[in-house]
């Protein structure tokens, strides 16, 4: 009878348990079919890092970015990635968009490994490839950067080729631009195939006064969605820094990934690694002050236009983390 009375008891744990996972909050992340953030988040879901801490999480894949905005505006996901002079731009604009650091992951500029420059300098009357349009960050600061290093109007003096990622990396590995500014999983890419860093932007903002360490990707949710599950904002960035350091320790988490790293080989996929370690922040809330002075550089450079009404740090607009 008493071994009846535990199998029993035990069954009924057993059969709980699915309706118990149910119940916990969904996480739907809205993110790109080839996003390097997935690499995150399936290493979120794939060791029961969501439910560990108390959530579930789907990735919902689209084509660009401009479909996972609709798709968090329309409630039909939770989350999407951004980086936070954006999020700031939409807040400021009325959405209740708050932002949680992801990735500090910045661009630099390149040039061919038999490339002879040593400067931005050396890059006058030259051809610079840029991907993300002449508002593109990275090209904004090493513009204020050159002016302020070299006195040196980089737009005014180079000739640049704006066009999409993959456009650049293949003009940039066949020679035909003199210096190239991607994004950064491009990049290690282009590092890997025998281009050189000539200026990276951490060093760039340095140099301006800015701090380096500014996570400038992060995931953003609607603030009446995180008021509606009550704690899980932390949960989900403790989740987000285990992912990390689970990547940071186990060479076996990156062999899991592989098959979605779009790596051609050995070299590509070692520096695509590097670089997205690189990346990770520093553990706890964004500071503010360092964001607040890097959102005045980017109204300085690129207005209304880049920074919309967002001429301030919008209150709110950081999730206070532990």
């Amino acid at each position: 009878m008493r071994h009846s009375r535990v199998f029993a008891a035990l069954a009924a744990v057993v059969l709980a348990a699915p309706a118990w996972a149910q119940e916990l909050p969904l996480v739907r992340a809205a993110v790109l079919q080839i996003g390097t953030v997935n690499w995150e988040l399936s290493t979120i879901i794939d060791n029961g890092l969501d439910e560990k801490h108390g959530f579930r999480l789907e990735m919902q894949p689209y084509a660009d970015n401009g479909a996972t905005r609709v798709a968090v505006e329309g409630d039909e996901a939770d989350m999407a990635v951004a980086d936070w002079i954006w999020v700031a731009r939409q807040r400021a604009a009325g959405k209740d968009y708050v932002y949680i650091p992801y990735s500090k992951a910045v661009g630099a500029l390149l040039v061919p490994g038999d490339s002879t420059a040593q400067s931005l300098r050396d890059l006058a009357g030259g051809k610079v490839g840029i991907a993300g349009g002449p508002l593109d960050k990275s090209w904004l600061i090493l513009r204020a950067y050159a002016q302020r290093l070299h006195e040196m109007d980089l737009e005014a003096e180079t000739e640049q080729v704006f066009g999409a990622p993959p456009l650049i990396f293949k003009t940039g590995l066949s020679g035909e631009l003199d210096g190239a500014i991607n994004f950064w999983h491009f990049l290690a890419k282009m590092k890997a195939g025998g281009m050189r860093e000539l200026v990276n932007v951490d060093t760039a903002a340095v140099e301006l006064g800015l701090d380096p360490d500014l996570p400038l990707l992060g995931y953003y949710f609607k603030q009446s969605f995180l008021d509606a599950h009550p704690g899980l904002a932390q949960a989900f960035y403790d989740a987000s820094r285990e992912a990390k350091a689970l990547l940071a320790s186990e060479d076996a988490a990156w062999e899991a990934l592989r098959p979605q790293m779009n790596a051609a080989n050995d070299a590509e996929f070692e520096a695509l690694r590097t670089d997205w370690l690189a990346g990770t922040p520093t553990p706890g809330s964004v500071d503010t002050a360092s964001a607040d002075a890097f959102l005045k550089v980017m109204n300085d450079l690129g207005g209304a236009e880049l920074v919309g009404e967002a001429t301030t740090l919008p209150e709110g607009l950081f999730v206070e983390l532990e």
